[in-house]
């Protein structure tokens, strides 16, 4: 059996609708609630992938959050032994650090329903080629990745210019959070943090504009999720390679 590493930082950020499709294929999650147990250090030894979740944290605030550290070392390591590497939301952002790429604050926060669109290199992108030229894709995230050295940039959208990027062959990071339901997205927007959050946007974020729209986007979501993620799990039958890193 398959076994894949799953990194999470909090209770309310987890696969989603990713989870089914891993078990489907036959796949052994576990999870490390970075959240729970900050001092813990898994191994990859043994593993066939790894993904790493999102989270409210800022990837250099490791003083407040030490195993940010270790996480960045790990995806180095998982780097280097080629596995499938996929990062969402703040998973994606420490996915560009580990490669040498500058993570800081988007011009706005994105939280809610935005149009994501792709680029040039993405229209060619095995794994995104179920996407149209333009999607609406939910988001959370105040921060923002470059694309890092020798990785493809694959998405966009009007607020946030790097929204995707592929290392590779087998290592992705997005930006947005393709992974969501209905419950996942309610339940985030009860999370008290995260009400704070919105409330302090100077009424730029609406809640109940988020409700109301959800209903009209959700099951195109899932759709599209199913997709990608299926190709993305069809990663894991390529052969491993030991890869070199850039330099920084």
């Amino acid at each position: 059996m398959k076994k894949l590493l799953v990194c999470q930082h909090v209770a309310h950020e987890a696969l989603g609708t990713l989870a089914p499709l891993f078990k489907g294929a036959g796949f052994r999650i576990r999870y490390v609630n970075f959240g729970r147990q900050p001092d813990l250090k898994p191994s990859l030894e043994g593993y066939d992938g790894l993904v790493i979740l999102g989270g409210p944290m800022n990837v250099d605030e490791t003083s407040i959050h030490p195993h940010l550290v270790f996480e960045v070392t790990m995806i180095q390591e998982a780097l280097k032994r080629n596995l499938p590497v996929l990062g969402i939301c703040l998973g994606a952002q420490l996915i560009a650090k580990a490669l040498g790429g500058r993570v800081a604050k988007n011009p706005v926060k994105e939280i809610g329903w935005y149009d994501v669109a792709l680029t040039a290199e993405g229209k060619n992108d095995p794994i995104l080629k179920h996407f149209k030229p333009a999607e609406k894709i939910f988001q959370w995230h105040g921060d923002t990745f470059d694309i890092p050295s020798g990785a493809v940039h694959l998405l966009s959208s009007q607020f946030c210019l790097n929204q995707a990027f592929r290392f590779g062959d087998r290592v992705y990071g997005f930006q947005f959070h393709l992974e969501v339901d209905r419950k996942m997205i309610e339940r985030w927007l009860r999370v008290p943090d995260n009400r704070r959050e919105i409330e302090a946007s100077d009424d730029s974020i609406d809640s109940e504009a988020i409700r109301r729209e959800t209903p009209l986007h959700i099951d195109h979501l899932k759709k599209l999720g199913d997709k990608i993620f299926g190709e993305f799990i069809r990663r894991f039958g390529a052969e491993k390679k030991f890869k070199r890193l850039p330099s920084r």
